[in-house]
């Protein structure tokens, strides 16, 4: 995965830098996580992987699909993509751009799991507890797990803070063992 993620770079950066010079980051982002769905599907990734079609016929075919939401600017990207036989990056190239997106905006997306449900305020008191340390605005999506037994894992990036119980026993079984 670490492979897709270097060769996808530097288009999603290209993408990135075109949208934001355009005032268009949220339309790229849009557009590029549908385009990315839509290259998923194994049908139409069969279709992209024939030779048979070109590498126009493949470009104009994806933005056809995705005429709604794909721009002119976004067309020449897909060709350009279909011409470099990386339209398969999609997927890649969609993700890194939201990263890129996020940074931008000086935002980031956290992942809450907890025990049990909480509530609207304790949820909003996390979200700025992690807001200013993180001094990032936080895009809060909260799920709750059982298995946890108590307490919250936090999953932001690369970063995961498990304080629940489950991780506690964990490190503590791997202690005994070693």
């Amino acid at each position: 995965m670490a492979e897709l993620k270097t060769v996808a770079r530097p288009y999603a950066k290209a993408a990135f830098e075109v949208a934001r010079e355009q005032g268009q980051v949220t339309e790229w982002a849009s557009m590029l996580n549908i385009l990315a769905s839509v290259t998923s599907e194994p049908k139409l990734k069969t279709a992209l992987q024939n030779p048979a079609f070109s590498a126009e016929e493949k470009a104009n075919a994806l933005a056809e699909v995705c005429a709604e939401v794909t721009s002119e600017q976004g067309k020449a990207f897909l060709l350009n993509l279909a011409e470099n036989k990386r339209l398969l990056l999609l997927p890649a190239i969609s993700t890194l751009f939201q990263m890129f997106k996020l940074n931008f905006e000086k935002a980031v997306d956290v992942k809450f799991t907890s025990a049990f449900e909480l509530s609207t305020e304790q949820a909003q008191a996390l979200a700025a507890s992690l807001a200013k340390k993180l001094d990032r605005t936080v895009n809060l999506t909260n799920e709750t797990d059982a298995s946890l037994i108590g307490g919250v894992v936090i999953r932001t990036g690369d970063l995961i803070i498990d304080g629940s119980v489950r991780g506690k026993l964990a490190k503590l079984a791997e202690a005994i063992n070693s």
